[in-house]
Parts: structure tokens; C-alpha cells; sequence
């Protein structure tokens, strides 16, 4: 995004800036990296694990797919540039973000040395309205299985991501971000399997999850397709230290 004025210096910066001059301290002696944030927002549809992806507007990778993202401004935290630059580009808001890995290969951008920390989010998408903003010529989902050539090493960053949410899988709670706040064994199941992309056995799985206490029976049912009503669940959270 294009700078209209110079960088901004809070009293907390100005405050270090004399201490260093204090104890001659140089930092000129130092190249300074350039240092970005990407943010990898994925999501279920139609049965498929989708991530939200950018159309780049302009060099280097114009016209190319990539992680929304851009650089950190020099008076704003890692989290906070993150929560901009996805506004920015997609004009989605008020997300919960998790920051998930730095990427610093020197050659993974051609303008400059540039270092990334790409943050995390899995979300409902029915409750997100992206659209392109002015940082980018077009916004959508993509399948993380059918990914169009992507700018930088966004690839392995995705790849990357999609290994590691199936790890969290394991001890976390993050899988029930995807359903709604009352769900059927069955469907909790799904989630499981579109993001390992593989079948699991249901006996095994049912037993395994209903063991850990994590779910609360809400004693309501519902009927999913011919089959007999199925029970629901919601996510017990006096119970999340179980996994």
C-alpha cells in the first residue's frame, strides 16, 4: 500500500532512540529486513477445506493468486497489521487470528530481504462478505486441493498450515470452529475427514471423541437425511482441557 506521508514515531520510540544515542549505539551498522504479516483464513464448503486468496494487483506476481498479507508499518504490532491488511484486501473484519509460523528463506521475495509471520483463522465463511479492495483486483475461495500457481511461496505456506491444523486436530478444540453451536456426531465427523482427507472408521471416532467429555449432549435431536434422528452435541468448554 502506498505511504502518502513519512513513518510515524511515538513518544515510546523517541524514548529508545535517545537511550541508543546515549550508548553510541549505531544501528545504520545493521541491514534492516523488510518484515510482512500473511493471513491464512480457511474454511468449509460443499464438503471441500477452502483457504481465501487475493488476485495481486500489481509486481512482483501481478495478476497471480496469493495469501492476503502485505508489509507491518513501522508504529503497529504483528496482530494488528495482520487484522489491517486483511481488512484491506478483503474487507473482512473482526476475526480471531492465531499466529502460526515465521517464513524468512532470503530469497522469497524479489523486491527486498523480507521476513513474514503468517497468522491462522478457521471460520464459518456464511458469515463473511469478501470483497476485493483497493490492495487487490479480485478475492475468493479456492480448494487447499485444487490451488491455482500461487506468488511467492505462498504453495508451501499453505501447505505448511494444512499440515499443522491437522496436528492441532489431535489436542485441540480448533475443528469446532466450523459447525454451528449444536451438531450431530455425524457431522462433526465430516469435519474431521475433509481436513485429514481421508475416511475414518465411525465406531472408533465416536468412541474416541465421546471419551474425552469434550461434548455436552443437548438432548435435542434432528433427522439427517433417511436416517433415524440423530443426536445433538455442542462443544463443552469446562471440558476443553480433556484433549
Amino acid at each position: 500500500m502506498e505511504q502518502t506521508e513519512g513513518p510515524k514515531v511515538v513518544q515510546g520510540e523517541i524514548h529508545l532512540m535517545d537511550e541508543a544515542r546515549a550508548h553510541h549505539y549505531d544501528p545504520s551498522k545493521y541491514e534492516r529486513p523488510s518484515v510482512t504479516v500473511d493471513v491464512v483464513m480457511m474454511t468449509l464448503h460443499q464438503r471441500d477445506l477452502q483457504v481465501l486468496l487475493v488476485k495481486r494487483r500489481s509486481w512482483p506476481f501481478e495478476g497471480m493468486w496469493a495469501i492476503p498479507g502485505g508489509f507491518v508499518e513501522i508504529d503497529e504490532s504483528l496482530e494488528e497489521a495482520a487484522k489491517r491488511e486483511l481488512q484491506e484486501e478483503t474487507s473482512v473484519q473482526d476475526v480471531y487470528l492465531e499466529q502460526l509460523y515465521t517464513f524468512g528463506d532470503p530469497g522469497r521475495d524479489p523486491r527486498t530481504r523480507v521476513i513474514t509471520v503468517v497468522y491462522f483463522a478457521l471460520l464459518d465463511a456464511q458469515q463473511l462478505r469478501i470483497k476485493a479492495a483497493d490492495d487487490a483486483a479480485d478475492v475468493g475461495w479456492f480448494s487447499v486441493y485444487e490451488l491455482p500457481p500461487l506468488a511467492f511461496d505462498h504453495e508451501g505456506i499453505l501447505e505448511y498450515t494444512l499440515s499443522r491444523l491437522r496436528g492441532k486436530l489431535s489436542y485441540t478444540t480448533i475443528a469446532f470452529n466450523l459447525l454451528p453451536e449444536q451438531f450431530t456426531l455425524r457431522e462433526l465427523q465430516r469435519v474431521y475427514e475433509i481436513i485429514l482427507h481421508k475416511r475414518l472408521d465411525k465406531r472408533n471416532f465416536r468412541k474416541k471423541v465421546l471419551a474425552t467429555g469434550i461434548l455436552e449432549d443437548t438432548g435435542a435431536k434432528k433427522m439427517e437425511g433417511t436416517h433415524r434422528p440423530a443426536r445433538l452435541y455442542r462443544f463443552n468448554p469446562a471440558a476443553e482441557d480433556a484433549l
